[in-house]
């Protein structure tokens, strides 16, 4: 298959000031690589559509490869075509078996399943009899250049490089000393394998690249069978050819690889790919440097890859996020030519929109503070099972029965002795409804001796049951409750976000990303839960009433729950932004 043209403007007709409107007013709304496809499919440049994800197993995926997964299964599933998993295991001091099964569960996880699975180090055999071909024809020489002096001959941006004393080579001289070089005659960066291009060219990318390095390590999959392994450059896009992948689509710091990729394809005269580049995904207060993870992870600052403040596949499943919704926020954020920064809220906002819909209500109290019905007594009974809907958004989610009695534990910040005038919780002398039970009123407190409150004492209106009241009263607030005979105690894991910084990865002079670690990013609390959570499983996902949407971590057992706040129900961070803007803002 031959190259496309140099030129991917996708509306020529633009160029010459004709109507470039497309037939198909769909057309409009496809982003530019799917347009892109649309075109060579239509040109009959290729006659299926066939992509990869082809991640190198050096680290846990996180939700910027979440997009590029998205965008590659999607998009040979839309068009009828094949999508690869392969794994680009080039670089065997980095690589673990570890990694290669974490991301194939990660793919799985996110709804998707590859049709061939492939690693690069199968390719070895036909990677390397492609380089003693390029070798043979005069395009690859052995290099004797130390990794600091190649940097030094490279040249800059400004200046041509300079040609290194193995470029003078015979092609038998170096297809000897290549031999030698797999052989295991040499040294660890004794000698490397360079193509032959162009040691002036503005690309610094065609200045000879390094093909081939002499490493003695141990390969995940290959053992010891191998003591060169291929740079990067080289094995990723023949790979790319010996798979007949038609469309490579990558990130955008590839783009200038592109014609070092073109080159080797029109030097072997092999299957010639289509790279497009699109926008990598960068989201506020995160980073995404699998250097920064792997560090942060090493040096403790975080508990392990599924920490759930990492932004680690692994980590936001534990977090609680659902497939759907990062598959639903891939989709929002859409696909762009140049690199921009998303808003972490637009992801906080997928995962509450999916789990309003899916999540059912419960109750939990996470600082507790008692509340007695003083006239409880006149009840008749010591507890009443009171009907709470499961979720208000489903009909066929039901309703469930709590236990609702004379002490109750509500949240300490419900409740004030001397509240403003817009607080509408309790307060003393003040009224309030229990959710799914009667209004209270609150006569008087109960405090120890340093002052505390440790009691609120309220009597109930016994007219005012939910779904039943008859009483024609109206107060403006409603709160949640457990009934403290009747709870379970849980821990309760509040997560927010890692860093403080927006931009972590730009940190003012003299400070590093570590100097913007949110110290709040966690904080732990027992809650008081109702008797319904506690048959509650790990991963379970469920809506703290009032709080927000939590998990049920790994961690737990039977007798010790542990939730996991997944996300509050509001972006309470912006309203704290609001409330203190940033210098010369308002």
């Amino acid at each position: 298959m031959t190259a496309p043209p140099p030129n991917d403007d996708l509306n020529p007709a633009a160029r010459n000031g004709e109507d470039d409107s497309p037939a198909d007013p769909t057309a409009a709304r496809r982003h530019f690589v799917r347009q892109a496809i649309d075109a060579d499919l239509e040109a009959k440049r290729f006659d299926a559509v066939r992509t990869r994800f082809p991640p190198e197993p050096n680290g846990y995926l996180h939700i910027g490869h979440a997009k590029s997964i998205c965008l590659n299964f999607g998009l040979a599933k839309e068009l009828g075509g094949s999508c690869n998993l392969r794994f680009d295991d080039t670089n065997p001091s980095k690589e673990e078996t570890e990694y290669v099964e974490s991301i194939q569960e990660d793919v799985r996880w996110l709804g998707f399943e590859w049709d061939e699975l492939h690693f690069a180090s199968d390719y070895f055999e036909q990677l390397y009899a492609w380089a003693e071909k390029l070798v043979t024809d005069g395009n690859a020489y052995v290099c004797d250049l130390t990794a600091e002096q190649t940097r030094e001959y490279r040249g800059t941006l400004t200046e041509p490089g300079r040609d290194s004393p193995g470029r003078s080579n015979t092609p038998a001289e170096n297809l000897d000393l290549l031999r030698r070089m797999k052989a295991g005659e040499f040294q660890d960066g004794e000698k490397t394998l360079r193509a032959k291009i162009d040691m002036a060219a503005p690309n610094i990318n065609l200045r000879d690249p390094v093909m081939y390095r002499i490493a003695h390590i141990n390969h995940h999959r290959t053992g010891d069978a191998w003591c060169i392994y291929p740079m990067y450059d080289w094995a990723h896009g023949q790979s790319d050819s010996i798979e007949k992948i038609t469309h490579s689509i990558c990130t955008l710091e590839f783009e200038h690889h592109r014609p070092l990729y073109d080159w080797y394809c029109d030097k072997l005269a092999i299957h010639h790919p289509r790279q497009i580049e699109f926008a990598r995904l960068n989201i506020t207060y995160t980073v995404m440097s699998k250097r920064k993870l792997l560090q942060l992870v090493r040096e403790n600052y975080v508990s392990g890859w599924d920490d759930p403040r990492m932004p680690t596949l692994v980590g936001l499943r534990r977090r609680g996020y659902t497939p759907e919704s990062i598959r639903a926020f891939c989709a929002d954020i859409g696909v762009a030519k140049f690199n921009s920064t998303i808003d972490v809220v637009r992801l906080e906002n997928a995962v509450r929109e999916h789990l309003n819909e899916v999540a059912p209500r419960r109750m939990a109290v996470l600082d507790p503070v008692k509340l007695t019905i003083t006239n409880w007594a006149e009840h008749g009974s010591d507890v009443e099972m009171m009907a709470a809907v499961n979720n208000p958004g489903d009909e066929s989610a039901g309703s469930r029965e709590i236990p609702f009695s004379g002490s109750l534990w509500i949240e300490r910040d419900d409740f004030k002795e001397e509240a403003p005038r817009k607080f509408f919780r309790l307060k003393k002398g003040g009224a309030v409804r229990l959710r799914a039970g009667y209004i209270v009123d609150c006569h008087d407190v109960v405090k120890d001796s340093a002052g505390n409150i440790t009691e609120i004492l309220c009597t109930y209106d016994p007219q005012t049951k939910s779904g039943e009241d008859s009483s024609g009263r109206k107060v403006k607030g409603t709160i949640h409750w457990v009934s403290c005979d009747h709870a379970t105690e849980a821990t309760v894991r509040n997560y927010d976000r890692l860093f403080t910084a927006e931009n972590p990865d730009s940190p003012a002079e003299g400070k590093t990303f570590l100097d913007y670690l949110n110290p709040d990013s966690l904080s732990t609390t027992t809650a008081m839960i109702e008797p319904e959570l506690a048959a509650a499983a790990a991963g379970d996902r469920v809506q703290f009433e009032r709080l927000g949407y939590y998990v049920v971590d790994a961690d737990s057992r039977d007798d010790a729950l542990v939730f996991n706040r997944i996300v509050g129900l509001r972006d309470t961070w912006a309203k704290i932004a609001s409330k203190n803007p940033p210098k010369g803002k308002k």
